[in-house]
């Protein structure tokens, strides 16, 4: 079982209004107030990966307070994605460690190897970066034509294909795990796929077709 976790929660119906608001308006009201916190939140995300870093290197731990923190802004700027793909209607709350239908987290861990600190420092481009960078613009280029199909089915009938919800959360928790793995949350390389291995083979989600 993964210990870096992306979910979003199916929504049953997706409203036509916020659809049209969030295409034509989004950047407004959800790029630019977001987008401000965000950048802001990035700097101090920035300076805490680096302190993690001579942490973990000479102590094998992340510290805590500064793990958390990473966590939640990386948490945010999944939910303003969720919300600007128009997977969830409920508009992405500001603040850290809050609740909403997507959530990403990472559990805690005891240890982290410091040779695969100093292996993502000098060879994460390599190994990480090169083959997980050219999967995923690939991947985007196929989530880019499937969000365009369901923008039509959303503005037609309300709903979203079951198949179209998977594949494009899929694609943010793809993206999580690299994340988390090149942000020294984890030593748990990033799995190339976005299949939710909390669910059971065969398992269905309840969501409109």
């Amino acid at each position: 079982m993964t210990n870096v976790k992306f979910s979003v929660s199916p929504p049953l119906k997706l409203s036509r209004g916020l659809l049209l608001l969030r295409t034509f308006l989004g950047w407004l009201y959800v790029g630019i107030p977001h987008g401000i916190c965000l950048g802001l939140l990035g700097i101090g995300m920035f300076f805490c990966v680096f302190i993690a870093f001579w942490a973990i290197l000479f102590t094998g731990r992340y510290p805590k307070s500064f793990f958390d923190f990473v966590v939640d802004v990386l948490d945010w700027q999944f939910r303003v994605g969720v919300y600007g793909n128009f997977l969830r209607d409920e508009y992405p709350p500001f603040g850290l460690g809050v609740n909403y239908p997507a959530k990403f987290s990472v559990t805690y861990p005891d240890r982290l190897s410091r040779g695969l600190l100093l292996l993502k420092l000098l060879f994460g481009w390599l190994y990480v970066g090169i083959p997980h960078g050219f999967c995923l613009v690939l991947r985007g280029i196929v989530h880019g034509i499937i969000t365009f199909i369901a923008w039509w089915a959303v503005l037609f009938t309300g709903r979203i294909s079951e198949k179209m919800f998977r594949f494009m959360s899929g694609t943010f928790r793809w993206q999580a795990g690299v994340m988390a793995y090149l942000y020294l949350l984890t030593d748990e390389y990033p799995a190339f796929t976005g299949r939710d291995e909390s669910q059971a083979p065969g398992q269905t989600l309840s969501v409109g077709v």
